[in-house]
């Protein structure tokens, strides 16, 4: 096990690739399954919800297309790393095909106040970080969201990540820091500025062999967070979409130095439940090929 760790952590830190972001929650869930053309009178409760959601993660995570030689790691929903792919624990699943799985932690925001939305308080994370270790993950993700340019609130979003994170990396796993400005934020070059000086005072406060990956929204100024990639406190830079489409998402992503995409909806973008499994293979690959491309700047 600690031999599959070392080479998920050079994986991680040095692959050349992309993150899969599974891990729609229940507000992202209903959208995603509409866009992959299942409508929310298929199903008529949570339960029966989330089971469609996972049939698709599983169709995805299995599909020939979607291997480690250009996805890195998987980020998933619990309910998706509780079961199985194949009929193997997924987290094992995904590692026999060379990519690393991490786990959502966060249950979800707080109410915008501020101008930016904290996490809410996550009662059960100490069992959850346990049973992700003994699964096989290698580490975990939490999201925050920020829409206007408020120093207050940053900073709040920024030290409520960091500390959730050094509980994370008590129990021997990767987090995962997002604290995502929204896309249609009114001054969202503004709030990078700031998200910016606040992430380096973070990192330079992180205890020393620490270290996390860092999730942010594409910028407006490309090169705004080439810096961090230096930084010792940082083992990798993450892009996610956002909102984008797949082709604005690969096309900025393209021109910004030292990221890699970890996409979510510009990733599933185009599937369709009605798709023959030849035909969403193909479509599959389409989306890996341009957002492999992007990421690797080639």
């Amino acid at each position: 096990m600690a031999d599959d760790r070392e080479k998920m952590q050079d994986k991680v830190a040095h692959g050349a690739g992309f993150f899969a972001a599974l891990d729609q929650s229940g507000g992202s869930t209903p959208k995603a399954l509409a866009q992959y053309g299942i409508a929310a009178s298929a199903y008529g409760n949570e339960t029966q919800m989330f089971a469609l959601m996972h049939e698709m993660r599983v169709r995805i995570m299995t599909a020939p297309s979607f291997t480690g030689e250009r996805v890195l790691g998987a980020i998933l929903f619990e309910g998706t790393m509780q079961g199985t792919a194949g009929g193997t624990p997924v987290p094992a699943f995904l590692w026999g095909r060379g990519i690393v799985a991490f786990l959502k932690v966060d249950e979800g925001l707080q109410a915008e106040r501020g101008g930016v939305s904290l996490m809410k308080e996550m009662s059960g994370l100490e069992a959850r970080l346990v049973e992700a270790g003994r699964l096989g993950v290698f580490g975990t993700k939490m999201r925050s969201t920020i829409r206007h340019a408020s120093r207050e609130g940053i900073a709040a979003v920024v030290d409520q990540q960091f500390e959730i994170a050094e509980r994370i990396a008590g129990h021997g796993l990767m987090p995962i820091v997002e604290p995502e400005v929204l896309i249609d934020s009114p001054d969202k070059e503004a709030a990078e500025t700031m998200l910016h000086e606040e992430l380096r005072r973070r990192l330079d406060d992180l205890p020393g062999g620490s270290r996390v990956i860092l999730k942010l929204t594409l910028p407006s100024d490309p090169g705004r967070y080439v810096d961090l990639l230096e930084h010792e406190g940082v083992a990798r830079l993450l892009a996610l979409s956002g909102g984008y489409s797949r082709e604005e998402a690969c096309r900025r992503l393209a021109a910004t130095p030292g990221m890699i995409a970890s996409f979510s909806r510009a990733l599933t973008e185009g599937l369709k439940v009605t798709m023959s499994d030849p035909e969403f293979d193909a479509a599959l690959e389409r989306s890996i090929a341009a957002i492999h491309k992007a990421s690797v700047k080639t």
